[in-house]
C-alpha cells in the first residue's frame, strides 16, 4: 500500500522538537560592539550599488525638476519687517490647499493660518518652479494641522506675534500696531475676535508642539491632523497656478 506523507501533522512536530531543542541549550549574551562607519562624498563608490540605484535616481530627479510653474521675480523671507511676499504665499497656500480637506471632515473652514518665520529655508528663486523648489524652502516633515481656539486664546496668538515683531506667515488674520507694537486692530476674516467663539486655526505639528515657543496651540482645545505635509500642500498649489505672484500686504503692518 502507498502511504501519504501528512505534512500537516508532521510539520508541528518537527517545529515543536526544534523549539525543545534550541530552549535545551542555554545561550548567553557575552558583548555587544558597534563601529561607526561615515558615508560623505569622499566615501568611496560601489559599482554595484550604483548601478542598482541609478534607475530610481534618475526617476526621483526628473519626478524633482519637472516644472511646475513660473516666478517672474525672486522671493526672501528678509523683503519686509512684518509680512513677506514668500511668507504671506506659504500661509495662503496652506488655507487654500488645506481648508477643503479639514471642510470635507468636518463642516468647518480653516479661519486663519500661523506658520514660522524660520520654517522658510530657501528663496523662491525668479524662473521654473519645480518639486525641488518645494522641497528647498520647506525641507522639513512638517504636517498641517488645525487646533480649535477659543478667541481669547488666539488674543495669546496675537500678543506672541506683538512681542516677536517677526514676519512670521499668517493668512486669514490682520493685525495692525502702533509705534510701540501695541494693538490698533485685531482682525479674523475682516471680523473683530470675540473671546468666547471658537476658531479654526491651521498651523504645523512641530508649532503645535510648542516649537518657536508657541505655547498657547498645545495649550487650546481640539486638535484635528490632516495628514498633509506643507510640502506637499506647495507642489499640489504650483501644479494648479500657472505664475505665482505674491506680494506684501496689510496683513500685518504697524503704523507710524
Amino acid at each position: 500500500m502507498k502511504r501519504t506523507l501528512r505534512i500537516d501533522i508532521l510539520f508541528p512536530a518537527i517545529l515543536w522538537l526544534i523549539l525543545v531543542s534550541s530552549c535545551s541549550k542555554e545561550k548567553h549574551l557575552v558583548k555587544i560592539e558597534d563601529k561607526r562607519i561615515e558615508i560623505n562624498e569622499a566615501s568611496p563608490s560601489n559599482a554595484d550599488i550604483e548601478s542598482f540605484i541609478k534607475p530610481y535616481r534618475e526617476n526621483v530627479e526628473k519626478n524633482l525638476d519637472s516644472v511646475l510653474a513660473y516666478a517672474p521675480k525672486t522671493y526672501v523671507k528678509t523683503d519686509g519687517k512684518l509680512n513677506t511676499a514668500i511668507g504671506n504665499l506659504l500661509a495662503d497656500i496652506v488655507l487654500e490647499q488645506a481648508n477643503p480637506i479639514f471642510k470635507s471632515r468636518t463642516a468647518h473652514a480653516i479661519d486663519m493660518v500661523l506658520l514660522n518665520y524660520g520654517g522658510i529655508r530657501a528663496p523662491i528663486s525668479k524662473g521654473n518652479i519645480t518639486a525641488r523648489t518645494a522641497y528647498q524652502v520647506m525641507p522639513f516633515e512638517n504636517s498641517v494641522v488645525v487646533v480649535e481656539m477659543k478667541g481669547i486664546q488666539v488674543k495669546k496668538l496675537v500678543a506672541y506675534l506683538q512681542k516677536s515683531k517677526r514676519a512670521h506667515p499668517i493668512s486669514g488674520l490682520k493685525l495692525t500696531v502702533d509705534t510701540h507694537f501695541d494693538s490698533i486692530q485685531v482682525l479674523i476674516n475682516n471680523k473683530a475676535i470675540q473671546d468666547e467663539k471658537t476658531y479654526f486655526v491651521a498651523t504645523n505639528d512641530y508649532l503645535h508642539g510648542g516649537g518657536d515657543e508657541m505655547y498657547f496651540f498645545k495649550q487650546a482645545g481640539k486638535l484635528h491632523i490632516l495628514n498633509y505635509k506643507i510640502r506637499n500642500a506647495m507642489i499640489d498649489y504650483f501644479h494648479k497656478v500657472d505664475t505665482i505672484n505674491p506680494v506684501r500686504d496689510d496683513r500685518f503692518i504697524q503704523l507710524n
